[in-house]
């Protein structure tokens, strides 16, 4: 069933197309109600329209918090228009039929993502009349047209010239309707729970919205789409902004966001390479160009079509050292003209660059599924800057620069899935053991793939050692400081071992366990 509006409510904050739309609604034919400064604007660019006040009889008050709010608004929405009885109703209280609703609604997202927002600015962007309408209309799409996304406006037009608007296309603009109310109330709840303080509400809204349609997902035979926290302002991967290179597969971003995770812990130029989420390659020097080289030397064999992350500005040194080999993705804060030139010539290579005026911690939820539920929990933003905040448990204390290499190494071992070992030595990272069921095991691994010498070396494991077998293995290969998280039945017999082979062991208190 077609129907062709005679009547049409149009009250949007995004009014980008707007003054087309309904210049092309006039034309079919089509009245146009109006509120505001969207009315204000159709005028300006003389366009008919009835004021909403006009409309109802009733003037907008309060600051325009109530205009819509009217019973001859809504039952001209809401009306069945084959039920006699609502004919009769209608009739009797002289009210027209409201036959297409065109909302999107006050720019509550936008006015939170602003860092200066208060919280009286976020209130006063909290739409009420808006999703009443679209709610309204959508609910009677059997006879009415939601309009919510400025995407259809064309869409719309052309059904009106071919002779009306389908129940088909009426029942999509109803789901993004409801869609688009959803949304919105879910981002406002979200902003709620942050405001009171409260992390894990009774019940949970997480609103998203597509970023991209993804060819497919971990596996070419799963279907994928990269979707985006509302809401969210925080420098990251979902806020990049992608310059060259083929579309974005679904293992590539998680991978750019594990880099970029890592890469985001240090202030000096910094490099982190990944392989499968885990960090093959980390390194801090005094410029970028070295910490390359350095994250690159841990391990080159799976850095080949990995993905690097850097905590500045790549330049063309840097680009043509990256172009010695095959990389998926290269993720930095910004490039150089030069870098670009260098990089844009493989043209497969995927460039990201990050946008660093954001905020820097936005509480979300690290969100993991399992089959019919989810586990919420915070994310793990623990970090350790100050030795202070070490405890010192073997007879030999650490000296400042093995100090700085287990501070170093235990923020990467944060970002390696358990159980993780990380072995580094003056701000570079020598053998990682990731995801072994047996710490030992990591340990082993770490040291077998470590290509210079272990030899003074910091060791950092994620938790604590369940024996004493990791130390004694760590001692075999020369390391001579460990950091650990303490905590087991066994650390009096681990601080022996480590005492025995006169390594300097501290305990944080924290543990960094990633499945």
């Amino acid at each position: 069933m077609q129907i062709m509006p005679k009547k049409a409510l149009i009250s949007v904050s995004d009014k980008d197309g707007i003054v087309d739309f309904a210049s092309g609604l006039l034309n079919a034919g089509v009245k146009i109600i109006s509120t505001g400064g969207t009315a204000a604007l159709l005028k300006e660019n003389g366009i008919d329209i009835i004021e909403i006040s006009d409309f109802t009889g009733f003037p907008e008050i309060l600051d325009g918090r109530v205009k819509t709010l009217h019973s001859k608004v809504h039952a001209g929405i809401l009306n069945i228009r084959d039920n006699s009885a609502h004919r009769d109703t209608m009739k009797s209280y002289g009210f027209d039929d409201i036959d297409m609703v065109v909302v999107n609604l006050y720019p509550f997202e936008k006015t939170i993502s602003s860092m200066n927002a208060t919280v009286q600015d976020a209130v006063e962007n909290i739409d009420i009349g808006g999703p009443t309408m679209i709610r309204s209309a959508a609910k009677n799409f059997k006879y009415v047209a939601s309009v919510v996304d400025k995407n259809d406006y064309n869409v719309i037009l052309s059904e009106l010239s071919s002779g009306g608007i389908t129940l088909e296309m009426r029942m999509d603009l109803a789901r993004k309707a409801f869609t688009h109310t959803a949304m919105y109330d879910g981002i406002i709840a979200t902003y709620f729970n942050k405001l009171t303080g409260i992390e894990f509400a009774e019940d949970v809204v997480l609103p998203m919205r597509k970023k991209q349609n993804l060819r497919y997902g971990e596996n070419p035979h799963q279907k994928a789409s990269f979707y985006v926290s509302c809401g969210s302002v925080e420098t990251g991967i979902a806020h990049a902004s992608q310059l060259h290179g083929k579309e974005l597969s679904f293992n590539n971003i998680m991978d750019a966001n594990a880099a970029y995770e890592l890469v985001k812990e240090f202030t000096a130029p910094a490099c982190v390479i990944v392989k499968h989420t885990n960090p093959c390659g980390v390194a801090t020097s005094e410029n970028l160009l070295q910490a390359y080289d350095y994250a690159l030397s841990c391990d080159p064999q799976s850095a080949f079509g990995g993905i690097v992350a850097f905590n500045g500005k790549v330049d063309g040194a840097v680009a043509g050292k990256l172009s010695d080999i095959f990389l998926e993705v290269v993720i930095a804060v910004s490039f150089t003209k030069e870098a670009l030139d260098i990089l844009k010539k493989k043209k497969n290579l995927r460039l990201l660059e990050i946008r660093d005026d954001l905020g820097k911690e936005f509480f979300e939820y690290d969100v993991k599924k399992i089959t019919g539920g989810y586990l919420l929990q915070d994310r793990d933003t623990k970090t350790i800057e100050d030795t202070k905040d070490l405890k010192i448990v073997t007879k030999r204390s650490p000296v400042a620069e093995e100090y700085e290499d287990l501070l170093f190494a235990w923020k990467v071992a944060k970002h390696v899935k358990s159980n993780a070992i990380v072995y580094a030595k003056n701000g570079k990272t020598i053998g990682i053991g990731a995801g072994q069921m047996s710490r030992v095991d990591s340990s082993r691994i770490a040291a077998e793939k470590a290509r210079s010498s272990l030899e003074g070396a910091a060791m950092a494991s994620d938790a604590f050692f369940p024996f004493r077998d990791s130390v004694d293995e760590a001692a075999a290969r020369g390391i001579k400081s460990i950091i650990q998280p303490g905590g087991s039945i066994r650390d009096e017999e681990v601080i022996k071992a480590a005492d025995e082979h006169g390594i300097a062991m501290v305990f944080t208190g924290i543990r960094h366990f990633k499945h």
